[in-house]
């Protein structure tokens, strides 16, 4: 990735279902590979961060429109 400007969500997933792609082709030198791996890392990271923001904004609205408020952990949610 050669920019630093964030990408929203939906572009950020594209580029990492790119990023699998790419190494699944097992056309890349060990070098790429290993770059691509990275990046696909630290886009999984931001995308994770980004995913908990939005389950918390969620849970903050349903708590705000209904007045009830009872959090249920996602399946896979680590909390």
């Amino acid at each position: 990735m050669t920019t630093n400007a964030p990408l929203s969500f939906d572009d950020g997933l594209d580029r990492l279902e790119g990023l699998v792609h790419q190494l699944e082709g097992g056309q890349l030198s060990l070098e790429d590979a290993l770059l691509r791996y990275e990046e696909g890392v630290l886009l999984s990271r931001t995308l994770q961060t980004q995913l908990a923001e939005a389950q918390r904004k969620v849970l903050v609205l349903k708590q705000s429109l209904g007045g009830e408020y009872r959090a249920e952990p996602l399946d896979g949610d680590p909390s």
